[in-house]
């Protein structure tokens, strides 16, 4: 035999004496060499394969692969072990758990494992950690440590993005489910833990990579919102994000919302601090066109990007940090703050227009500051209407904070209704009797469409105190997206009901 190989290949004398001297085969060596000649050749004339073919995977020589199992379905009978299953575990280079398939899926080869699935080849799920088989107990009984890495080998394979590809019919989901599957078992076998956690961030970048390789909006849309349950995702359709809904059932939020957080905005998270800065600010201070853009101009490039969740909530927060802005600023008008300070601060001649100012209470038009809180007002009110044309007035009713934004919309809205009363019948008054203009209020008449329109501010700013609670929660929200305060905001907010439990421990 040795004749005959020196004979036909001119290399044959260093594979033979390399093969005796490293312990290894002339099949193994021509596999190392990507000889696929001298492979065919040695196969042909019967030389024994036993674990050739997983050696070929191992070296991913797909060639070679082919012919092995080619070879292999020739000379198997059916009953009886393969070639790799009767090589002695003693000598073997490879453990008894590791199969074909296994091989090339911790290899990640798509095209030998494409070979092996078209030829019938599976994987069976790993029994449950705490299975009381009799199988996984005698295994474990024999040798645990054996047994705890065969199952590691087999979750590796299953975890391979090419194998999940090929025999998944859905593969984001297979990624979640195994992804969640493999941080239990890091918390239950805690020697292997490190292995786990790497094989769950490949299962959640691959989840990461399949949504990476949409090309358009609709066809992301098309994914988030796919549901085996109910008919296909229609473009312009209320979006249920099923898919988003999964991911963060099995704990996949964070890596599957950083591929489209930031979408709108490629390339955020490796600029510097002051590019940052410069982005936001620019956002915040043009919020007004944006929403105008997007309410009448949807379909624009423009508008189109108004609909990324990274400028939504830059547009979001910035509207609602500065509509805290003007009520504040209109708070500490109507106390006269301003007054106070150019009293104190002012030139002689500030300190004249305040006192002038003071004296003429009757007939002043609305302030801007006023003109800018009612475009706000307008805005809750039209949401709120929103809200209930789309969830349905039961799904209104049933949320109690909803009274409480109704009852503060409506006196903001009376009460500048009143203001507006109260101007003309100012004016009309004055243009009359000019002294009206500085009578002083005690002289005014008890329900004079100005002091209610007052109160129904005082009250409005009332109903808004009292959702002081939701406001903070609706501040500190904004800085959920910083990795430091946000897990301090979710710890805080599981600890609520502790809280208050503590606080009625410590009252009595």
């Amino acid at each position: 035999m040795q004749d005959i190989f020196r004979h036909v290949h001119p290399q044959a004398n260093e594979y033979m004496s390399d093969g005796q001297a490293k312990g290894r085969g002339a099949l193994t060596i021509a596999i190392d060499q990507e000889n696929l000649e001298l492979v065919e050749l040695l196969v042909v004339m019967g030389v024994e394969t036993r674990d050739a073919l997983l050696y070929a995977i191992s070296v991913e020589f797909v060639e070679a692969v082919e012919l092995l199992l080619e070879h292999e379905e020739l000379i198997h009978k059916e009953g009886e072990l393969y070639s790799w299953q009767k090589v002695d575990i003693n000598t073997a280079t490879f453990t008894p758990d590791i199969t074909p398939l296994v091989l090339a899926a911790h290899r990640n080869n798509y095209e030998i494992l494409k070979i092996l699935l078209d030829r019938g080849a599976t994987i069976s799920m790993p029994h449950d950690i705490k299975c009381g088989c009799d199988d996984c107990v005698n295994q474990s009984e024999e040798d645990s440590l054996r047994h705890s890495l065969s199952r590691l080998n087999e979750y590796k394979a299953l975890a391979s993005p090419s194998l999940i590809a090929l025999s998944s019919s859905d593969p984001l989901l297979t990624a979640f489910q195994l992804s969640w599957e493999l941080r239990n078992l890091a918390f239950a076998e805690p020697e292997s833990k490190s292995e786990y956690m790497d094989l769950r961030k490949q299962c959640q970048q691959f989840a990461v990579d399949l949504l990476q390789q949409s090309r358009s909006s609709s066809e992301l849309a098309i994914i988030l919102n796919h549901d085996p349950d109910n008919p296909p995702y229609q473009e312009g359709e209320h979006m249920k994000l099923a898919r988003l809904e999964l991911a963060i059932l099995y704990k996949q939020k964070k890596q599957l919302l950083a591929a489209l957080w930031y979408e709108g905005v490629p390339g955020f998270r490796r600029k510097s601090s002051p590019q940052k800065l410069m982005i936001i600010m620019k956002v915040t201070l043009l919020f007004p066109f944006y929403c105008l853009l997007y309410t009448f101009a949807p379909e624009t490039k423009s508008g189109k990007l108004m609909r990324k969740p990274f400028m939504k909530f830059l547009i979001h927060a910035s509207s609602y940090l500065i509509c805290l802005f003007f009520l504040l600023l209109l708070i500490l008008v109507s106390l006269r703050a301003d007054d106070l300070f150019f009293e104190h601060f002012g030139s002689q001649s500030m300190k004249s227009s305040v006192l002038e100012q003071y004296q003429k209470q009757r007939g002043n038009p609305p302030s801007i500051l006023e003109y800018a809180v009612l475009i706000y007002v307008l805005g809750y009110i039209f949401e709120e209407t929103h809200e209930i044309f789309t969830e349905g007035i039961q799904s209104y009713l049933r949320n109690l904070w909803n009274f409480i934004d109704f009852t503060r919309n409506l006196f903001y809205a009376l009460t500048f209704v009143l203001r507006a009363v109260a101007y003309l019948q100012q004016i009309n008054e004055i243009q009359k009797d000019p002294t009206t203009a500085f009578l002083r209020r005690e002289q005014w008449h008890s329900f004079d469409p100005q002091l209610i329109a007052e109160g129904l501010f005082a009250a409005a700013n009332i109903f808004s105190n009292s959702r002081v609670f939701d406001s903070a929660l609706k501040l500190v929200h904004l800085f959920s997206i910083n990795p430091h305060l946000g897990p301090l905001q979710i710890s805080l907010g599981r600890m609520v009901i502790d809280i208050v439990k503590f606080f009625f421990i410590y009252t009595l």
